[in-house]
C-alpha cells in the first residue's frame, strides 16, 4: 500500500511509506566510458546511415574551417586592393559552399533522428523482452512503477545522447583540433594567447562533472521513487478511499515531490555551471588575443584580416567547446538512465534452463518432494525437509495458517522459485532436468489475483491457450458456469473489459480467470484460494465443473474455507516449515489434531 500505518500513528505511517521507496537508492559507480561503449554499440547496426552522416559532417567541418580564410582573403586581398569583381566571385563561392552546407545539415538531422528512434526501439524491446524472462524474485524486490520508469523514461532520455554523439562529439572534436592547428601555423604567438585559458577550463569542468554526475544519479532515483509511488497509489485508490487515507497519501506525495525537486535543483545548479566556466574562459581568451595582437605584436606585424580570422577561429574553437560541454552536461544528466537500463539487462534470472535440459513429455501427474528445503531469504527457512508423494489424478488440499508455506509449495512445483535443498520430481523426472516452458505449458495455475487484461472476454479466456477455438472457449466458460453471465452482457464474449476487468463483480472476474485456466486443459491444476471471491452456491457449481473437466488430473488446492475441500483425496496441514498432518477430511477429523482445531475454529467463526 502507498501509505503504511504504524503504532506511532499517521506520522509513523508516512515515514514507513516514504522509506519503502528507497530500497534501490544505493548508487553503484559504473565506468561512464564502459556504459557509453555499450550504448554506442547499438549505432553499429546502422553503419551505412552513420557513414553518410559522417561524410556530411566532414563537408560541414571543411566549409566551417574555410570560411575564416575566405573572410581574411576578402579583407586583405580584395577590399584592401579595391578588387570588387574578385570579391564578388569569392562571395559567390562562399554562398554556394554554405548553401550546400545548410541543405546537408537538414539531411543530417533527419538521418540521425531516424537512426536514434530505431536504436531506442531496439533497446526498449530488448529491455522488455529481458524483463519477461526474469524470475519472481526480481519482481518481489521492485515496485512496478520503478520498472516502468526504466522502460519509458530512462530510455527516452538517451535520444539526445545518441544523436549528439555523432553530430556533436565527432565533428566538434575534429573542428577543435583543426582550428588549433591552423591558428598555430598562421601565428603561434596569437594562437598561444587565444588559448591561454584552457588549463583553467579543464580544472573547472573536471570539478563540476564529478559533482554533477552524482547529483543526476540521485535525481534519476528520486524520479523513479515518485513514479513508483504514483503507480501504486492509483492502483490502490479504492483502499486509500476506503480507509480515508487521502491526507496521508498527499503528505507522502508532497514529501517525495519535494525530494524530487531538491535533487533536480542540485543537479541543475552544477549543470548550469558548465556554461559559465566556458563563457568566462572564452572571454578571457578573446581579451588575451586582442591585447596580444594590438598592443604586444602591433598592427604592423599582424594584418587586420588575420586578426579578424583569428577572432573567427577563436569563436570556432570555443563554440565547439561550449557544444561539447553541453553534450557532456547532457551526457552526465542521462548516463545514469543508461546505467539503470544496463543494470536490468545485466540482471540474470535465477530460474534458467540447464544446457542439457529435455522437453517435458506429456505429464501423467505423479509429484514427489524429496527432502525439500527452501527460503526466500538466507537463514529463514519457509520449508524444511518436506517429503511427500502424489499419485496421478489425486486432489491434494493444502491448509494451514497464513505464512506456513502453502503457496510456496505450489510455486515450487511450477518452478517459479528454485529450491535450495532436495529434489522435486514430476513423473520421476527432476523438474530442473526439463525445460521451464515445457513444464509450465502443462500446468494450469489459478490464484487469488484474478487479473484480467484490457480486451474482450473472448481474448482474456483464450489467454490460457492462444490458439483456442470458439468452441473450446465456450466449453471452458460453461465448465465453470461463467457462460450464463457472459451471454447476458451486451456484447457477450466480445464485451470489452477495461483494465483489471473494471465493471465486473469480483466473483465474475474470478470465474473468467477460472475459464482462462480451464481452456488450457492442464495436466496439473493448481488452485491457490481460487474460489475465495465466489459465493457458496456458485462455488458448488464450479466444483462440479472442475470435477467433470479434470477427472483423472492431479490437482493442488489451497482453500481458506475448509468446507470446500471435503472431497479432496488427501489434505496436508502445513505448519512450521513442513507437513504436520496428512489424510482425508474424515481421518483428520477423527484424529482431533491440527486440522480438527482449524476446522472447529472456522466453524465457530461462522456461527
Amino acid at each position: 500500500m502507498p501509505v503504511l500505518q504504524s503504532a506511532g500513528g499517521k506520522k509513523g505511517g508516512i515515514i514507513l511509506a516514504i522509506n519503502s521507496y528507497k530500497e534501490d537508492e544505493n548508487l553503484n559507480e559504473v565506468s561512464k566510458i564502459k556504459t557509453l561503449g555499450r550504448l554506442f554499440a547499438y549505432l553499429l547496426a546502422h553503419r551505412a546511415s552513420i557513414f553518410a552522416v559522417l561524410l556530411i559532417m566532414a563537408y560541414c567541418v571543411c566549409v566551417s574551417l574555410i570560411n575564416p580564410l575566405i573572410i581574411e582573403s576578402a579583407i586583405d586581398n580584395y577590399i584592401a586592393a579595391g578588387d570588387y569583381a574578385g570579391l564578388y566571385r569569392l562571395a559567390v563561392i562562399a554562398l554556394v559552399l554554405n548553401g550546400i552546407l545548410i541543405i546537408l545539415v537538414k539531411a543530417r538531422m533527419y538521418i540521425m533522428a531516424k537512426v536514434c528512434n530505431k536504436v531506442l526501439v531496439t533497446i526498449r524491446q530488448q529491455l522488455y523482452t529481458h524483463i519477461q524472462t526474469l524470475d519472481f524474485k526480481f519482481f518481489d524486490s521492485r515496485p512496478t512503477g520503478k520498472i516502468l520508469a526504466r522502460i519509458i523514461g530512462d530510455i527516452n532520455s538517451l535520444k539526445d545522447v545518441l544523436s549528439n554523439s555523432v553530430t556533436t562529439l565527432i565533428p566538434d572534436f575534429i573542428t577543435i583540433c583543426a582550428v588549433v592547428g591552423i591558428m598555430f601555423v598562421k601565428n603561434a604567438k596569437l594562437a598561444a594567447a587565444a588559448l591561454i585559458s584552457i588549463p583553467l577550463m579543464i580544472a573547472g569542468v573536471w570539478f563540476i562533472q564529478v559533482r554533477s554526475h552524482k547529483c543526476w544519479q540521485v535525481f534519476r532515483k528520486k524520479s523513479s521513487n515518485l513514479n513508483a509511488f504514483v503507480h501504486e497509489d492509483l492502483s490502490g485508490i479504492r483502499i486509500i478511499q476506503s480507509f480515508t487515507a487521502e491526507e496521508e497519501t498527499k503528505e507522502t506525495f508532497r514529501t517525495l515531490v519535494d525530494e524530487h525537486q531538491r535533487s533536480f535543483m542540485d543537479a541543475v545548479l552544477y549543470a548550469d555551471s558548465f556554461g559559465s566556466v566556458i563563457d568566462f574562459c572564452w572571454g578571457l581568451g578573446n581579451v588575451s588575443l586582442w591585447l596580444t595582437g594590438i598592443m604586444i605584436l602591433g598592427v604592423d606585424n599582424v594584418s587586420v584580416g588575420t586578426l579578424v580570422a583569428f577572432g573567427t577561429y577563436i569563436s570556432m574553437f570555443w563554440q565547439p567547446i561550449m557544444n561539447l560541454s553541453n553534450f557532456y552536461n547532457q551526457l552526465i544528466t542521462n548516463i545514469s538512465g543508461a546505467e539503470r537500463i544496463f543494470e536490468i539487462l545485466d540482471t540474470g534470472s535465477e530460474i534458467v534452463d540447464a544446457e542439457d535440459v529435455i522437453q517435458m513429455p506429456e505429464i501423467i501427474g505423479a509429484v514427489d518432494f524429496e527432502h525439500v528445503g527452501f527460503s526466500y531469504e538466507e537463514g529463514t527457512d519457509v520449508l524444511n525437509d518436506v517429503n511427500f508423494h502424489i499419485n496421478p489424478g489425486e486432489t491434494i488440499a493444502l491448509v494451514g495458517p497464513t505464512g506456513a508455506g502453502k503457496t510456496t509449495i505450489v510455486n515450487l512445483i511450477s518452478r517459479f522459485y528454485d529450491i535450495q535443498r532436495g529434489t522435486i520430481r514430476i513423473d520421476g523426472r527432476d523438474i530442473k532436468s526439463v525445460s521451464i516452458e515445457s513444464l509450465r505449458q502443462q500446468m494450469g495455475i489459478m490464484t487469488q489475483d484474478n487479473f484480467l487484461f484490457t480486451g474482450t472476454i473472448r481474448e482474456n479466456i483464450a489467454y490460457g491457450k492462444l490458439d483456442a477455438t470458439d468452441e473450446e472457449i465456450i466449453a471452458a466458460a460453461k465448465a465453470v458456469h461463467a457462460h450464463d453471465f457472459i451471454t447476458r452482457l451486451p456484447d457477450g464474449y466480445d464485451t470489452k473489459l477495461e483494465e483489471r476487468g473494471g465493471g465486473l463483480s469480483v466473483g465474475q472476474k474470478q470465474l473468467l480467470a477460472f475459464a482462462r485456466t480451464m481452456v488450457s486443459m492442464p495436466k496439473i491444476l493448481i488452485l491457490d484460494e481460487a474460489t475465495s471471491s465466489i459465493d457458496t452456491k456458485t462455488e458448488l457449481l464450479v466444483q462440479d465443473g472442475i470435477e467433470a473437466l479434470l477427472k483423472g488430473r492431479t490437482s493442488f488446492v489451497i482453500a481458506h474455507r475448509l468446507s470446500t475441500i471435503q472431497k479432496a483425496d488427501r489434505i496436508f496441514v502445513i505448519d512450521n516449515g513442513g507437513i504436520v498432518e496428512e489424510g482425508n477430511a474424515r481421518e483428520l477429523m477423527m484424529k482431533k489434531g491440527a486440522y480438527y482445531r482449524l476446522y472447529t475454529a472456522q466453524l465457530q467463526d461462522v456461527v
